[in-house]
């Protein structure tokens, strides 16, 4: 069958359709994109502005047509930080069901780590031992720890590279003071919670998802999208802590010009670079993996696990 999953993030709204049924490989078949960028659209009360709904209705309209055109069977669609958050979340999921007939699933932190830590299992199968899976986000950092299907540890953090960008570093380039000031805050916030995770081990194997993390392996050095998915692509912490000075000292468009390294991303990769240089030093990770699966496989993976698996006679 084919499968649309609608993620309402922090940063996009994206649709993936994907070829599907249980037991197999989900196939990608066709993304759409929107920036949006709802994490910072927020207004003093922590409220999606009328002007930012109107938006986000209007491109889940666009997906909605996107997912008809591609002869999606089954949409599944979901939300994350920015709408969970926002202090009139029931008003703008209302709105949303209104004017398109999509009710979003609202995910939790929680949540959102379990089900991509679930996609990276299923990515590198048993063999790979216990996972340390983080995952950077437009609102949110996602680390999750375990060596089964369901994480043992799942923690959802506020420290996503948007909201962070939007917060904290308001200059471009950005003031040192307030980087400094951003780093103290990010690696007191990952330290809390250090401890949940050592009270079960080393991990066997340390995972990354999200774009935030692609484009720093990339600049690292790592290989371009084009070459495939089953490229092996690593981010090793001596580079990124080689990088992140160099970062700090680029305007948002110098960022850009940057390989793999997107217009619309460039301004929060330094926001980005700090959260994940804190996690790997705090975490003890001196290299890490990047997984291709993240929370959208999760939600398609966790969905097809609850259908019915038809038997043909013989």
């Amino acid at each position: 069958m084919r499968l649309g999953v609608l993620d309402v993030g922090s940063n996009t709204v994206h649709l993936l359709v994907v070829d599907a049924h249980p037991g197999a490989r989900p196939l990608s078949a066709h993304s759409h994109k929107a920036e949006l960028r709802l994490a910072q659209l927020l207004d003093d009360s922590g409220a999606i502005g009328p002007d930012g709904v109107d938006r986000l209705i209007s491109v889940v309209q666009e997906a909605l047509q996107a997912a008809e055109d591609k002869g999606v069977e089954d949409l599944l669609p979901f939300a994350t930080s920015a709408v969970r958050e926002a202090s009139n979340a029931d008003e703008v999921l209302a709105r949303v069901k209104a004017e398109t007939g999509v009710q979003l699933q609202v995910l939790s932190g929680a949540e959102e780590a379990r089900l991509t830590f679930l996609a990276v299992r299923r990515w590198f199968g048993w063999s790979a031992g216990k996972l340390l899976v983080l995952d950077i986000g437009g609102g949110s950092l996602e680390i999750a720890f375990g060596i089964d299907e369901e994480p043992d540890a799942a923690v959802s953090l506020p420290l996503g590279a948007g909201r962070l960008t939007a917060g904290w570093l308001p200059g471009d380039p950005a003031d040192p003071e307030d980087i400094r000031a951003l780093r103290r805050h990010v690696r007191a916030e990952i330290a809390r919670t250090v401890g949940e995770f050592s009270r079960f081990g080393p991990p066997d194997h340390v995972v990354a998802t999200s774009k935030t993390f692609k484009q720093l392996a990339r600049i690292a050095g790592a290989a371009r999208s084009a070459e495939g998915l089953y490229v092996q692509r690593d981010l090793k912490r001596e580079s990124l802590e080689a990088w992140v000075p160099q970062l700090a000292g680029m305007t948002t468009a110098q960022r850009a010009e940057l390989p793999g390294v997107s217009e619309g991303r460039a301004g929060q990769l330094l926001a980005g670079a700090l959260v994940a240089e804190g996690a790997m030093d705090l975490f003890g990770v001196e290299a890490l993996e990047i997984c291709p699966w993240a929370l959208r496989e999760g939600v398609i993976l966790r969905h097809l696990d609850h259908m019915p698996v038809t038997v043909t006679p013989a």
